[in-house]
């Protein structure tokens, strides 16, 4: 039986519409929704192993915004980025170049391992008026509260990467192990949206390319935070965290407001790493907010 989004029929009343661009060589599939004519613009980009439907529920809560959703580049209907290692460098030089192609000076939005490609591009000056960051990795993945689950993780896509190239694209697209990683992050008591939550993962967690692809873009997310970034961030800076997030505590996030020279740091309770899913309404409410016309706060 299909499962519904419990944000469908918000969506359904934003026009949306898919396109391509020619990015570094490559095609990059993107999306955009919303008014062609709206005041804002903000191009957003989603984490590692997911794809743009996972940033839908906030879009539906934002339908004044026009939105730009790209798929990164080896994931969902996005080809890898041809002869090239996609490490860290390699995304943040796309991510710069995607906007100067389609949408200057837009907002740049990143959620989770998107949090630290925004960062990377933004700090080596990619041109934006304002920077959001959605459950930002504000620390080193192996020292969050799920470090030893973190440590599997990375034996897992070695695994995925070394291993024959269909016993490990096996692993690496095993319908079992993505379920557990949807109901670890979870955190939503409510039926409905962990069913939901949980065909999201099962329908794009394994929209990826390759196993290579996915084994570099995993190093770049254990490898990088968004706290090497942000001092050379000047731009005024949203995050918006969340009190039960496994992979970055609360209190991480905390001193990782205190790292930009102009940040503000919105946090959402009895919720964990999917922002996206589980409380899109608070989060766009503080995106609204902060995309406002007036100066937004600091810290």
């Amino acid at each position: 039986m299909p499962v519904v989004s419990p944000y469908s029929s918000l969506l359904k009343e934003i026009p949306v519409d898919r396109r391509e661009a020619e990015v570094l060589g490559g095609t990059t599939a993107y999306w955009t929704y919303g008014p062609a004519d709206a005041e804002t613009t903000v191009v957003a980009v989603h984490g590692f192993r997911g794809e743009h439907h996972g940033l839908e529920p906030v879009v539906a809560h934002l339908p004044e915004v026009r939105v730009i959703s790209p798929d990164l580049p080896g994931f969902g209907e996005t080809a890898p980025l041809p002869g090239r290692r996609h490490d860290l460098g390699a995304y943040a030089e796309w991510l710069t170049a995607f906007v100067a192609e389609v949408a200057p000076g837009a907002v740049i939005l990143g959620h989770s391992f998107g949090s630290i490609v925004v960062s990377a591009a933004v700090a080596d000056g990619l041109g934006t008026p304002r920077v959001i960051l959605v459950n930002p990795i504000g620390a080193p993945a192996l020292e969050g509260p799920r470090g030893v689950l973190t440590r599997l993780a990375v034996f897992y896509y070695w695994a995925g990467a070394k291993l024959p190239q269909g016993l490990g694209e096996a692993l690496l697209r095993n319908g079992l192990i993505v379920r557990v990683m949807s109901v670890s992050m979870a955190k939503t008591r409510e039926p409905e949206l962990r069913r939901f939550i949980h065909d999201q993962h099962d329908t794009y967690f394994s929209r990826f390319s390759d196993r290579n692809v996915l084994h570099d873009a995993f190093v770049a997310s254990v490898s990088h935070d968004v706290r090497e970034f942000a001092p050379r961030i000047a731009q005024p800076t949203l995050l918006v965290a969340a009190q039960k997030d496994d992979i970055t505590p609360i209190e991480a996030e905390r001193r990782l407001a205190t790292l930009f020279p102009r940040a503000e740091l919105v946090e959402i309770p009895d919720v964990g790493h999917l922002i996206h899913y589980e409380t899109p309404a608070p989060a766009a409410v503080a995106i609204r907010r902060f995309l406002a016309p007036s100066e937004p706060g600091t810290r």
